[in-house]
């Protein structure tokens, strides 16, 4: 599950990858335009994530798992045969994000009902580790194929990996779960819970500020390089890949941190910590080089920290017969303000000059910080929450 899952992942960030160098010069788009385009991936989950996680409490999650892989690869392929401008492409990743929606807590599904419960700590744990190795291989792979073979085999490449998770699930056994009466899609027992709210709303935050700084990663490293000199073997290639990678330790220290120190007093430092540092990037976006990759890191450090902690607390707040439901509006509102992060950071950019301008990455990682600030507060709002109430 855990290969097939990096497998699923290759096509993750393909476009944000070969965005700034490849598609916007060869469609003329803005950098609001790009953004846009990228966050239709996020759209695309969006929709289809609170219908289809569902789903996994009416039919065996495998099934769900293995149509949404085969959607998302065909989606990445179909992209780099058939996208020739804004609208094509927007529309064909959008169809990839929602393909993915059925890839990813539906595998999480899948792998959970089959293990028995002593085994599944370790098993959701390396699960979820894996999404920062296979989001680190999707930079690595996509900008290798581009930079060798052109954007679009880039597309096609990346496209093949989620034969992987179609193979897994092919290995596994059925799994039907009992049959659930009742609506499909019933909220108001999570929008009831204010204490869940609060870890789902911070997790948008956080979203926010993930997609935006991976939409944009290796454009601000491309700016880097062209202006300030950079060594050569430290290209956006490498930036990237190292960025992505070293989500997994960050996410598992963060997640440490808040079993030691409180879960909300954990969140919120690393929250305010990332703000500050994406505050220095942005005034500093003209520094030496070996400067800013320091700062990258440590960037790469704090974005993800809080991920782990948020999640957990979100599943340790939900009402126990709600939490398929809790778990969806989760995955809604992060993917939801994903594309909002991915177009405003764009629009920020366009804004105050553009992709070779200092004051536009200025703004861009004012608008990072901004975003993820928002966290705390949702967090402090919800400490007020009453008791936990059982609604039906």
């Amino acid at each position: 599950m855990c290969i097939g899952q990096v497998g699923n992942l290759l096509p993750h960030v393909t476009l944000s990858a070969n965005l700034a160098q490849h598609l916007m010069p060869a469609w003329d788009l803005s950098a609001a335009e790009g953004g846009l385009m990228a966050s239709g991936y996020a759209f695309g989950y969006m929709l289809a994530v609170p219908l289809l996680t569902t789903l996994t409490d009416r039919i065996d999650a495998r099934l769900v798992l293995l149509w949404g892989s085969v959607v998302s690869g065909l989606a990445t392929v179909a992209f780099g045969i058939f996208a020739q401008g804004f609208w094509t492409a927007t529309a064909i990743w959008c169809i990839a994000g929602l393909g993915f929606a059925g890839a990813y807590m539906p595998g999480l599904k899948a792998l959970t009902d089959r293990l028995p419960a002593g085994d599944s700590s370790r098993a959701v744990t390396l699960y979820t580790s894996s999404f920062s190795v296979g989001v680190g291989l999707s930079f690595l792979v996509a900008q290798v194929a581009a930079d060798r073979w052109g954007w679009r085999t880039a597309f096609v490449v990346t496209g093949f990996g989620p034969i992987a998770m179609v193979v897994a699930c092919l290995l596994m056994r059925e799994q039907r779960p009992v049959p659930k009466a009742g609506r499909l899609l019933n909220f108001v027992p999570v929008f009831a819970n204010r204490e869940a709210l609060g870890y789902i709303f911070g997790y948008g935050a956080h979203c926010f500020e993930l997609y935006g700084i991976r939409t944009w990663l290796v454009g601000f490293w491309t700016f880097v390089v062209a202006h300030q000199s950079a060594p050569s073997w430290l290209t956006p290639v490498l930036m990237s890949f190292c960025f992505a990678v070293i989500s997994m330790p960050a996410s598992i220290l963060g997640n440490e941190a808040a079993l030691k120190f409180g879960r909300h007093r954990a969140i919120t430092v690393v929250m305010l910590a990332s703000a500050c540092v994406a505050i220095v990037i942005g005034f500093n976006a003209t520094a030496p080089a070996w400067v800013l990759a320091l700062l990258l890191m440590i960037y790469g450090l704090t974005v993800p920290a809080d991920s782990g902690a948020l999640t957990a607390g979100m599943s340790a707040a939900a009402i126990s017969e709600h939490r398929g439901a809790t778990l969806a509006l989760h995955s809604t509102v992060g993917f939801g303000l994903s594309a909002l992060g991915a177009w405003g950071t764009g629009a920020a950019l366009d804004a105050a000059g553009g992709p070779q301008s200092a004051r536009g990455w200025l703004l861009v990682f004012i608008v990072l910080a901004a975003g993820i600030a928002v966290g705390p507060l949702a967090l402090a709002w919800a400490r007020t929450a009453p008791p936990k109430r059982q609604i039906s």
